[in-house]
């Protein structure tokens, strides 16, 4: 049992917080997944479409603090190298 009123909030606010990163960290895994496998068919407007999409949702996370900013970047940068090579 919490001690102090902060604590007792902060016990309530995180298991909310967990699951909602947690519903948003799957999702990222799964449109990563989802631009990955694009890339094995050589169609290059499915591949940016879903890439697209992965940069929007990547900026959300990072702007919410899901992960950091630095992370984001990183994957939209990997992602983009190998959208590049499959012109």
């Amino acid at each position: 049992m919490a001690n102090t009123k902060s604590a007792a909030k902060r016990a309530r606010q995180t298991p909310k917080r967990t699951l909602r990163n947690r519903k948003v960290i799957t999702a990222l895994k799964t449109e990563t997944k989802r631009v990955s496998t694009s890339f094995a068919g050589t169609d290059k407007a499915v591949s940016r479409k879903n890439y697209e999409k992965l940069v929007s949702e990547l900026d959300k996370a990072a702007k919410r603090g899901v992960i950091h900013k630095n992370v984001a970047n990183r994957r939209k940068s990997r992602l983009a190298k190998k959208i590049a090579a499959l012109a």
